[in-house]
């Protein structure tokens, strides 16, 4: 039997770039935007005091908010601005795998999402738990039209193809995660230009990360893109740009399978 291909739209190299650049963007200029991460830090810390989860170890994977940091201070934590979540997690420490796996971000751009999620649930020990939250599709829908409008006519691979949510809890029974959920929430947030949405996006690891990308918009089609940017804005001539988040929670059985 051949094996399956699985198409390579996402670069790993870029991938490591984009988030290395946002976690050095981030430690230079404590104004640089952290917004998503922290509502992904608050929504993973209040999930662990639901489930009341208290791990021994734990793998912090992405940009990683200071409260769950703080609310995880008595485990063994790995934080980690990058990994390949495409490869299987190197478990030389702990060895039984970790309790709890936090991946904020990073999945938004993986060529083999439910091979990534294998991966996951594989680096847990038997009964831990992984919440990995990441920008779904319903996201930055103001944008892509912005960028459409800057090349009439012509196709350009300059935004990332985005996991739709419907398909996400099909995703995680593929990859055999036990007690399998999936939902979503949204963030709201006003932008006066194209500029200092794409500087947003920039820091927060959520810049382009494409295999074949296409080059940069030229003088004429910057300038089109910022004036399709703000035909859509609302009558304070703010454009109200939502970013979906899609949360996934699952556990490695007790069996360790």
């Amino acid at each position: 039997m051949s094996q399956i291909q699985v198409p390579r739209i996402f670069s790993s190299n870029r991938r490591r770039a984009r988030s290395l650049r946002a976690a050095s963007r981030r430690e230079r200029d404590p104004s640089a935007a952290r917004f998503i991460s922290e509502e992904i830090a608050t929504d993973m810390t209040e999930r662990l005091q639901f489930v009341r989860a208290e791990p021994d170890s734990a793998l912090l994977v992405g940009q990683v908010g200071g409260e769950l940091l703080s609310h995880l201070a008595p485990a063994a934590v790995t934080a980690l601005p990058f990994l390949d979540l495409e490869r299987p997690y190197d478990r030389g420490s702990p060895a039984r795998g970790f309790d709890f796996i936090g991946i904020s971000g990073e999945l938004d751009a993986v060529n083999d999402l439910p091979g990534a999620l294998i991966h996951a649930r594989n680096a847990l020990a038997p009964g831990g738990l992984v919440i990995a939250s990441f920008v779904g599709g319903g996201s930055l829908r103001h944008l892509r039209r912005a960028m459409m409008a800057a090349e009439p006519g012509r196709t350009a691979a300059r935004m990332h193809p985005l996991v739709d949510a419907r398909a996400a809890p099909d995703l995680l029974q593929r990859a055999g995660w036990k007690d399998p959920v999936v939902d979503t929430f949204t963030l709201k947030v006003r932008y006066g230009s194209l500029d200092r949405l794409v500087s947003d996006l920039r820091d927060q690891a959520l810049g382009n990360a494409l295999a074949d990308h296409a080059p940069p918009l030229g003088k004429e089609a910057l300038a089109r893109a910022r004036s399709a940017f703000l035909d859509q804005a609302d009558d304070d001539g703010k454009v109200t740009e939502t970013f979906e988040i899609i949360t996934l929670t699952g556990r490695r059985s007790l069996a360790g399978t």
